[in-house]
């Protein structure tokens, strides 16, 4: 039998962002050892393998099928898998460790602001130079792919060990494929985005490996944990209105309302105040409009869709 194996980055804003999100979703990430441990327990599911681990372990070990499941960046998996949809499955993205993966080029090429005035720029350069020009990244999966959807040859990658963004200032590459949220940086070092140079527009997300082998010991704790993050996604659009009465049968279909019991229902968030209003307007006041934690219905079709496509 095999155990669910669950890795969560192991530093960082990303670490932070990941244990309130997973507290929020009702567990709590307690490391083993203190915080320099790489070993964790999560609270409400103890049949788990918590491992601390760097985002681009993460990634690697879910395309590998060394891990079940995980909290990584999109570029990462996108950069290591040849094709995604059979090596992983997004099953939530989180709505942080928010970055694009861009095509920068410097400032002084003011010719240059498409990826086709770059294969063009790319020519010259040969030309000029008696080689190619050197394109600076660590995602050298993406930036072939990304240019080879945009006709651009005229280059040679240079894998980049160190910070990407210092590489055209250093004279060790002409243009970078990096990635950035501010693009202050960039500012900083003499570089502009493409126009159309934005490759990829990543997040952190919970990430699932097709690659690994499951079985029910590991798919058991997995609907837990997947029915507590759909439970904890319905309740932030959700809300609960008590009133005094029962909600006529007409709003109920005209607005999506769940009836709870007598005077109480769950609303969609962006129309709780107009609902709450006209009900108050009917009679049924007062109307108190509360927050929920979760909100559990019986189906999960993220787990369902999952395990229908498994090898």
């Amino acid at each position: 039998m095999t155990r669910l194996s669950f890795a969560i980055p192991s530093k960082g804003r990303l670490k932070d962002n990941t244990e309130n999100w997973l507290a929020a979703c009702g567990f709590k990430v307690r490391q083993v050892g203190g915080g320099r441990g790489y070993i964790a327990t999560l609270s409400g599911l103890p049949d788990v393998d918590i491992m601390l681990l760097s985002a681009s372990e993460i990634a690697a070990g879910l395309i590998a099928g060394d891990l079940h499941l995980g909290v990584t960046g999109e570029d990462l998996i996108h950069d290591l898998s040849s094709d995604t949809a059979r090596d992983v499955c997004t099953f939530r993205r989180l709505g942080f460790g928010g970055a694009d993966v861009i095509v920068a080029v410097p400032t002084s090429w003011l010719d240059v602001d498409t990826m086709s005035d770059l294969e063009a720029a790319g020519a010259q350069f040969r030309l000029r130079h008696g080689r190619r020009m050197r394109v600076a990244t660590k995602y050298l999966r993406l930036t072939r792919r990304f240019f080879a959807t945009r006709s651009v040859g005229e280059y040679r990658l240079v894998e980049s060990a160190g910070a990407t963004e210092a590489a055209p200032a250093a004279g060790s590459a002409e243009v970078i494929v990096d990635i950035t949220s501010t693009g202050a940086t960039l500012k900083a070092n003499g570089l502009k985005i493409l126009s159309d140079g934005v490759i990829l527009k990543s997040q952190a997300a919970l990430i699932g490996s097709r690659t690994a082998v499951w079985n029910d010991e590991g798919l058991a704790p997995l609907r837990v944990l997947l029915d507590r993050v759909e439970a904890r996604n319905q309740a932030t659009l959700t809300q609960k209105l008590e009133l005094g009465g029962e909600v006529p049968a007409s709003l109920v279909e005209e607005f999506g309302l769940t009836v709870l019991k007598s005077g109480a229902i769950l609303c969609p968030e962006k129309e709780a105040a107009n609902v709450a209003r006209l009900l108050s307007l009917k009679g049924f006041g007062p109307v108190a409009i509360s927050n929920v934690e979760h909100v559990f219905h019986g189906e999960n079709t993220m787990f369902n869709s999952f395990i229908a496509n498994l090898s």
